[in-house]
């Protein structure tokens, strides 16, 4: 993904911190980023609401994860829009409800937590990262713009999200930007003090944004509070305890860091356990819950019953027609339908079962192995589902210890060892007669043998 305005370095070189922040001279005189001098967030209609939004809130919703959240009379308008209701209809974990069936969290309640967590981000660099700010006026400025795009960031989702977006065609980052578009969004936005460029350039790769820091709160490789909201809520809705991780310590360690004359988003050396716990959190949410078998099972099956319901994919390129779309309507549509796949939904039981599963590079070669006795076994019954996700993506991310900055993978070797792809392979047979037992029952004599031979190599020590 593309910053604005800055640059990084990796493959694990150290830059020296500069004394308390950066001098007080350069302070003064440098700007956020090294693109062209930008204007603060433009007030809009005599800075309405300015220090009222950025205090105070006029709703307060509660929230299981983060608490009370409180909302200025502007966001309520975002939040009251029709796109933004439509999000109360979409489930933020698609059909992860038939493994996992606590998990019916919406959408909807995402984007409060995004907001949420990202208030609370920006409040920590407030306090200690106080240089970053020109003065309390732009500090204000900045949080009403963090908190419009965090809280707008997943309108261009579609129902089930990425099974529709395989049929559809089109990344909802896309979407989001037509949805943005929208003159009550773009009114709502003006009303809400921010220019609605600036809300894109936060959610979306292009353009570039001159808030970098924000940037990465927003829409980050590594560290954003879409990340850090999502992680927690889907951990409590699902149960698994393997998805948590200390959000307060977290959010109280971000710092602002010069990095080769940079502004980068990183943290303070007293929160790497907390950095750890989050990146460990986000690979076990991946192993336990998002390629969970039957979550990937019902998916495939959704997948042929969206290409059946929507047999001419553009006739939802225009906004206003997907927009008309959710979870809920699908779901009645295909009520309806008498194709395998749509049965297969109601009937909530899915024409594919686990035969094996792999995770890791090593077992690549057994994976690929399995698959072959079973394809010549039972042909075009077999699926093969090979998932993958990288842990960190784009720059790195630093850490500010022991007077240097440096980044996270030299300075822990679990985030080192979990910085690369993670894998998570499954063969899954089609239901019938005892197609299942005996794919499982081939895939293990494959699994022995292949083991008996890794037993047989000689330890190189």
């Amino acid at each position: 993904m593309r910053r604005g305005g800055h640059s990084s370095q990796s493959g694990g070189s150290e830059a020296r911190a500069e004394p308390g922040w950066w001098s007080e001279a350069r302070g003064q005189q440098e700007r956020h980023t090294d693109v062209p001098r930008r204007a603060a967030p433009r007030a809009m209609s005599a800075r309405r609401g300015a220090k009222r939004g950025a205090k105070q809130g006029v709703k307060r919703i509660f929230d299981p994860i983060h608490g009370f959240i409180e909302l200025t009379e502007a966001e309520v308008a975002l939040m009251d829009s029709a796109p933004f209701q439509r999000l109360r209809r979409l489930r933020q974990l698609g059909l992860a409800y038939l493994a996992f069936p606590s998990a019916e969290h919406s959408r909807f309640t995402h984007a409060l937590g995004a907001l949420a967590m990202g208030t609370r981000a920006l409040d920590a660099l407030r306090d200690h990262s106080p240089e970053y700010f020109q003065s309390e006026a732009d500090f204000d400025a900045q949080r009403r713009l963090l908190r419009v795009a965090l809280l707008l960031h997943d309108l261009g989702h579609g129902p089930f999200s990425h099974a529709s977006e395989s049929v559809l065609g089109r990344r909802h980052e896309t979407r989001t930007e037509e949805v943005l578009a929208i003159p009550q969004l773009r009114e709502g936005m003006e009303r809400a003090g921010v220019e609605p460029r600036e809300v894109l350039a936060l959610i979306v790769a292009d353009p570039p944004s001159s808030f970098p820091v924000l940037k990465e709160l927003v829409s980050g490789p590594n560290l954003d509070c879409d990340r850090m909201d999502y992680l927690q809520r889907d951990a409590y809705f699902t149960g698994v305890s393997g998805g948590r991780y200390d959000a307060a310590q977290l959010v109280a360690s971000l710092r602002v860091l010069r990095v080769d004359g940079q502004p980068r988003l990183g943290i303070d050396g007293r929160g790497l356990v907390a950095l750890e716990q989050f990146v460990l959190a986000r690979y076990m949410m991946f192993a336990t819950v998002y390629f969970h078998h039957t979550t990937r099972a019902f998916e495939r099956v959704l997948g042929d019953a969206l290409r059946e319901l929507w047999t001419d994919p553009q006739e939802l390129d225009a906004i206003e027609e997907f927009l008309a779309w959710d979870d809920f309507r699908v779901m009645e549509e295909l009520r309806s339908s008498q194709t395998a796949a749509a049965r297969a939904l109601r009937d909530r039981i899915a024409p594919l079962a686990l035969a094996a599963e792999f995770n890791g590079e090593r077992d690549l070669t057994l994976y690929e192995a399995c698959e072959r006795v079973l394809r010549d076994r039972f042909a075009d019954d077999v699926w093969g589902d090979a998932q993958e996700e990288r842990m960190r993506r784009g720059p790195a991310l630093y850490v500010h210890l022991m007077g240097a900055i440096v980044e996270a993978t030299e300075a822990s070797d679990l985030i080192r060892g979990l910085a690369g792809k993670a894998y998570w392979r499954k063969l899954f047979v089609r239901r019938g007669d005892d197609r299942v037992s005996e794919a499982r029952r081939l895939c293990a004599e494959v699994r022995a043998r292949r083991q008996a031979t890794w037993s047989a190599v000689p330890l190189p020590f």
